[in-house]
């Protein structure tokens, strides 16, 4: 499957799990295969075309029958992620592994990296530049927007590296 390599790297990471905690990560590290695949290119700073994978994500998941409390959930985090990719990123690609409970999505961008995962977690925290500012995004937002939206998250980066993101959103919630 693309994209589907072993998420796992020596970089520092970030994990969000709060579920069935072994399950769920070896889920994100090594998913299986799913019913569907769909891919993105996503361009640096090419704000005219951010959104459109999140988008198509979206109606793809509301033509499968998914909740719309649930779709909301999906384009929220995945809309998030694609402007971090655009804004922040030499560009990158998607990755929406669809199952028949859950989405997975992965980001995989070209660097430059996140210097500090645990900071760039932090609400109000940006690295955005002026252009990103003046699209108006860089508030500070998309990482905990994407963590309040999905039911497991995965990051790993390093500064001069790429970042991967991988995140979970059950059709259903998982039960307690």
């Amino acid at each position: 499957m693309p994209g589907s390599e072993a998420v796992k790297s020596n970089k520092p990471e970030f994990w969000d799990i709060d579920q069935d905690v072994d399950d769920n990560k070896s889920f994100i590290l090594k998913p299986p295969e799913p019913e569907l695949v769909m891919d993105y290119e996503v361009e640096a700073r090419n704000y005219a075309k951010a959104g459109k994978a999140s988008t198509d994500i979206k109606l793809t998941l509301k033509k499968l029958g998914v909740d719309p409390v649930i779709l909301r959930k999906a384009a929220i985090a995945c809309y998030e992620a694609e402007i971090n990719v655009v804004a922040h990123s030499k560009g990158g690609k998607i990755f929406a592994y669809i199952y028949d409970d859950r989405v997975l999505i992965k980001l995989v961008d070209d660097g430059p990296g996140i210097k500090n995962i645990d900071q760039a977690m932090l609400p109000g925290f940006s690295t955005a530049d002026e252009l990103a500012r003046e699209m108006g995004f860089g508030a500070g937002l998309g990482l905990p927007n994407i963590k309040k939206n999905c039911d497991a998250m995965y990051i790993t980066s390093s500064l001069g590296s790429n970042t991967i993101l991988a995140f979970i959103i059950f059709f259903t919630p998982p039960e307690s």
